[in-house]
């Protein structure tokens, strides 16, 4: 098959881009390097069946007409602000990099009659329900960040266009991701922040922000099986791991790993780490672990496996 991947450059799409090419497809990678790596590029630039297009998906005729000549079977639409912290600090990041390239994914779709998409949502959607079981089905949704007002905006024109142009549409909506090549996130921040200064350690909030990381490996795995064959209107699925971990308890993983010793912990105060974070939710996965799939790694191991790929 040929297969569109945007963001593909980034974290989670060079990992995705890796795995459909050893499966034998041809991929067609869109970046604007605006969190994607050229590296990321290189590594398959001697592979015939890969194809890489430098290019704002935001800018929808620009991006539509660069691509037009392209024979797409399906699209996975991955390119989007990961970055919540920095979205945080200027609406328009999200608007542009998250919605916007959305929109243009699929105006591009509904132009060239491509019928088969996956979307990369997040557990951001949900807005901060501290102490409900978060379903697929749940309603009344009201997210307090800009990236996941941008993404719920996104599902909706998802569902919009899906039933519009009859596309087969799967959703994920999952939680910090996290594994080899990481690029941004808790994990990154504090291996920067130590080596600048073994002894002292700021962590943003009181540290009891609690939440569910998968690894990212897990996560390709799930999209493979799960969009080999996508039916008809929108199929949502929460995509997680049944445990969590706290940020202090990711600072300590850090520390040991590291080899960082009588590290003294600054708390900057508060249960958020910053405005629209959301510090605790709970997936039911009950619905993704019907269909066989479920996590190899815990999220502290996923967290430890993360730091001995930074420390390699």
């Amino acid at each position: 098959m040929r297969l569109l991947v945007t963001g593909g450059a980034g974290f989670i799409g060079t990992h995705l881009v890796e795995r459909l090419l050893n499966e034998g497809n041809e991929v067609v990678c869109v970046d604007n390097f605006t969190l994607g790596k050229q590296e990321n590029v290189d590594k398959f630039s001697k592979n015939s069946n890969y194809k890489f297009y430098n290019v704002d998906i935001a800018d929808t005729e620009l991006f539509c007409s660069t691509l037009a000549d392209e024979k797409i079977d399906k699209v996975y639409h991955l390119a989007a602000n990961s970055d919540i912290q920095k979205g945080a600090k200027n609406p328009l990041v999200d608007y542009n990099d998250t919605f916007m390239t959305t929109f243009s994914v699929l105006e591009y779709m509904r132009r060239n009659n491509i019928k088969d998409l996956f979307f990369s949502s997040t557990s951001a959607i949900y807005g901060n329900e501290s102490g409900k079981m978060l379903t697929e089905d749940l309603g009344g949704l009201l997210p307090i960040s800009y990236y996941g007002g941008a993404k719920y905006a996104s599902e909706n024109f998802i569902s919009s266009y899906s039933y519009m142009n009859d596309l087969n549409t799967m959703v994920f909506r999952f939680p910090n991701v996290i594994g080899p090549n990481l690029t941004h996130g808790v994990i990154y921040d504090f291996t920067r922040k130590l080596k600048n200064n073994p002894n002292e350690l700021e962590i943003l909030g009181d540290g009891t922000q609690t939440k569910p990381y998968i690894y990212v490996l897990d996560l390709v795995d799930c999209i493979v099986k799960m969009t080999k064959d996508i039916p008809k209107g929108v199929t949502i699925y929460n995509v997680g791991v049944e445990t969590a971990t706290s940020v202090t308890k990711i600072a300590d993983i850090v520390c040991e790993v590291l080899g960082y010793e009588n590290v003294k912990y600054n708390y900057t105060g508060g249960n958020v780490g910053w405005k629209g974070d959301v510090p605790k939710f709970q997936y039911d996965l009950s619905k993704i672990h019907s269909t066989g799939w479920k996590a190899t790694y815990t999220s502290d191991e996923a967290v430890r496996e993360t730091v001995k790929h930074i420390n390699k």
